[in-house]
């Protein structure tokens, strides 16, 4: 990790050093920082993949798993001895609607590491022999998730809310593994042919570098690479659906893990999301907010509880999400305490103090985010592909000073319903031995 030790410039703003240029259909984000020799980088594109088809999204994850299997005139052999010799690193990810991927390297490396991601996201060699070994990789990481009573919780939780074409819901675990099987190496090969192209596609670049060697290497790699003709093919919003209750009984698990939810129609760039984030954090979203100091310092019932803003986009809404790890003999009282609380949340809102202190935590956090070069590109990345602009990353703390106790509480009596909560839970216990949660 590269931590930005030095102040900025002449204590410039981020937009007033940020560099932007187009690059065919990439726009090339550039920005310099005090750190000398090291180059990181993110990007990303859009994939579109059709979530009418649930079984896209894993095999998006298996065509991605397998971009560093070869690329081009390269085997993996080569290319791990390209990077490992520079030390220099690349990682891909599928991130639901896009693909993602970053890397780092030194000054005098950074244009042939750059180059050699786009060589694995345009020309992967994908070989058949390969395959088996990725499906047995997805295959562990999910036999892993299907023993984690979080994940089996936030899972359900999800099937609940969502239907199938939207990016927020969640398949079953068994169904993955079902699915996984029938993958063929031409299923991989067509996915990437139709979905891999420079849709939507930014690349960020931080460090200590040199913008006209990079800028001629993504001209020469990336400037001719084709979008895809794609329309977005997913539900934006979730069918309300009335409340209920969902149990996933692991008998060998020592702890039941809770999930209460209900869908959101707000949007990341509405402008109630801000006082409405800032207010949840109140709530639950550090060891200081109500909820832990409540159910677990209080009460000692949990050790840990937390509460989010889960899956909101400007493209699609997500669901306000409650969390708790409870043991067996107190899940009924827990969920009760928690409830409890979230209706007192919901009718009496927040103080002056809880507000100030919060908007303490988040602009501090904020700002340490963006101490390391990985942390400065992920997060304006991240506000580019939200269609927020490039200033994004200056106003943020200000927007956050900016807010009222009677915007935040306006928020929260517009937003939050206790009535509306789903239930999930996950562990050692049946569905006859816990009541209507809310």
């Amino acid at each position: 990790m590269t931590v930005l030790s030095e102040a900025p410039p002449g204590k410039q703003s981020f937009v007033e050093r940020i560099s932007e240029r187009r690059m065919g259909p990439c726009r090339l984000i550039a920005l310099r920082t005090p750190i000398r020799d090291v180059v990181t980088w993110c990007g990303s594109f859009a994939s579109a993949p059709d979530l009418g088809r649930r079984e896209a999204l894993l095999l998006q994850h298996l065509v991605v798993s397998m971009l560093d299997k070869g690329a081009g005139a390269l085997d993996q052999f080569a290319i791990a001895e390209i990077l490992e010799t520079r030390g220099a690193e690349l990682a891909f990810a599928s991130d639901t609607l896009r693909i993602d991927f970053a890397g780092r390297a030194l000054k005098e490396d950074a244009p042939e590491a750059l180059g050699l991601a786009a060589l694995q996201l345009r020309e992967p060699l994908f070989p058949e022999e390969e395959l088996p070994k990725a499906k047995d990789r997805i295959a562990a990481s999910v036999k892993r998730s299907m023993e984690s009573t979080a994940a089996q919780a936030s899972r359900a939780l999800r099937q609940r809310l969502y239907d199938a074409a939207h990016p927020n819901h969640a398949q079953s675990f068994e169904a993955q593994l079902a699915q996984l099987q029938d993958f063929s190496i031409d299923d991989v090969r067509t996915y990437h042919a139709a979905h891999f192209g420079a849709n939507a596609f930014t690349l960020v670049v931080i460090g200590d570098m040199d913008e006209d060697a990079l800028a001629k290497v993504v001209d020469e790699r990336f400037a001719s690479w084709p979008p895809r003709d794609m329309a977005p093919r997913f539900a934006a919003t979730a069918e309300q659906r009335m409340p209920g209750s969902s149990v996933v009984t692991l008998p060998d698990k020592e702890n039941v893990d809770v999930r209460l939810g209900h869908t959101l129609s707000i949007r990341r760039n509405a402008d109630e999301y801000l006082p409405l984030f800032l207010a949840n954090f109140v709530l639950g979203g550090n060891f200081s907010a109500r909820l832990m100091q409540t159910i677990r310092d209080e009460m000692g019932l949990t050790y840990g509880i937390g509460s989010s803003l889960a899956g909101v986009s400007t493209e699609y809404g997500g669901h306000w999400q409650v969390g708790v790890t409870l043991s067996k003999e107190h899940v009924q009282r827990g969920i009760d305490e928690t409830a409890k609380q979230l209706r007192r949340f919901v009718a009496d809102g927040i103080t002056s103090e809880e507000l100030e202190e919060k908007k303490t935590t988040v602009t501090g956090s904020f700002k340490v985010g963006l101490s390391t070069t990985f942390g400065l590109a992920k997060t304006l990345l991240a506000n580019i592909e939200q269609g927020f602009p490039l200033g994004y990353l200056d106003e943020f703390p200000e927007k956050i000073r900016r807010i009222t106790v009677d915007e935040a509480n306006s928020a929260i009596a517009q937003t939050f319903v206790p009535d509306a909560l789903h239930s999930a839970l996950a562990g050692n216990i049946r569905e006859e031995d816990v009541r209507v949660i809310c």
